[in-house]
């Protein structure tokens, strides 16, 4: 079950509707709040969707270990690894500027928007915990 409802809902009372105002207009509001409300939804799901993928990557550069072992030269393998983590390190950085950025433009009216400090408080972790995990590929 979603945790919020997607059924239309057509009398809101977080909203004081100005008496002259139609009733086309009412709704013409209504969608457009809904519209807004599915685009910060949207934005929650494309900042998860990079963050995967900057995890796919982090996931790249373990498997590069994994594959080439003991290759000679190490610092061969040990570098091209070290570009997906940088790579992922901006992935997850890039992910939530642009979900903040978005967020900031936004107004969230039924649905409830991830706060912009909980994003970047992921980042953060996802991005040293990225940098720790090349520091243990260039221990090895």
């Amino acid at each position: 079950m979603l945790p919020f409802s997607v059924a239309p809902i057509v009398s809101r009372t977080r909203r004081p509707h100005n008496s002259s105002m139609s009733s086309s207009n009412e709704l013409a509001q209504d969608r457009t709040d809904w519209a807004e409300d599915r685009t910060i939804l949207a934005n929650e799901r494309t900042f998860a969707g990079w963050m995967r993928t900057g995890m796919a990557s982090v996931a790249l550069a373990v498997g590069l270990r994994a594959v080439f072992g003991e290759f000679e030269p190490t610092w061969a393998a040990k570098a091209i690894a070290t570009i997906f983590i940088i790579l992922a390190v901006y992935i997850f950085w890039a992910a939530q500027e642009a979900a903040c950025k978005t967020l900031g433009r936004l107004n969230d009216n039924e649905a409830h928007a991830q706060p912009m400090n909980r994003m970047r408080i992921l980042s953060i972790v996802f991005g040293f915990g990225a940098i720790a995990v090349g520091a243990i590929l260039w221990a090895l």
